[in-house]
């Protein structure tokens, strides 16, 4: 594969928008001291809710972020780098049904991290759901869809990468909604839903780099002067 000055860029967007997501779970969570943050009880959102006090009737617990606004600009920054990465990629992705419904979805996942970023749990619940549903629903799709691509397709040939990793995070999806922890907590189950498409993001613009350029055919002229 043979990228070009902007599928590079795209390809980079991808690499850097799973270590920048991952960072600011960690570092906004440490900075919670009474309680301490947990990802087994607490979910992603709760680092970013704006206010303190007890949270979400299902599942009462107390939340308090003092860093939720480096938590919301992380995820709004993540949101744009995987935007950037899928439209700067488009072509090299490959091209089928398959491959442009998986872009689509991976698009609309994208979306999800924005709402959920600028609408935060407390502030207006139903737009920050909705961005967890794009996230979950849509884009854990989309990367069952960019699992089944035709193997002839950049991301057919990375199927033995993506088609764990989808699985992986719809079967984590469903758990997270049925609420079922299964020994990590519910907040633990939420990760492995979300977790997935960034890392797989992150994956594949590794591997688009890495693969070697094909050798340049030599015009008529250069084969001219050899002789």
């Amino acid at each position: 594969m043979d990228l070009s000055r902007t599928a590079r860029i795209g390809a980079l967007c991808w690499i850097v928008a799973a270590p920048l997501f991952l960072a600011a779970n960690v570092i906004v969570g440490l900075r919670w001291t009474r309680p301490p943050f947990s990802w087994a009880e607490h979910n992603i959102s709760d680092l970013g809710n704006v206010s303190c006090g007890v949270w979400d009737t299902t599942r009462p617990r107390y939340v308090c972020s003092p860093w939720h606004d480096a938590m919301n600009a992380s995820v709004l920054l993540t949101a744009l780098l995987l935007a950037a990465g899928t439209v700067l990629t488009w072509r090299v992705a490959g091209s089928g049904r398959r491959v442009r419904a998986a872009q689509s979805l991976l698009l609309l996942a994208a979306l999800g991290y924005a709402l959920a970023a600028v609408f935060p749990a407390d502030v207006d619940e139903n737009a920050h759901v909705l961005g967890a549903l794009l996230i979950m629903g849509l884009g854990n799709l989309g990367l069952l869809l960019a699992a089944l691509a035709p193997h002839a397709t950049t991301l057919g040939r990375l199927r033995a990468l993506t088609l764990p990793m989808a699985l992986i995070a719809l079967a984590g999806t469903t758990l997270f909604f049925t609420q079922h922890g299964l020994g990590i907590g519910v907040g633990g189950m939420e990760r492995v839903a979300v977790f997935p498409l960034p890392v797989w993001a992150c994956c594949v613009g590794v591997a688009a780099l890495r693969r070697p350029a094909p050798d340049h055919p030599r015009s008529a002229a250069e084969e001219g002067a050899r002789q």
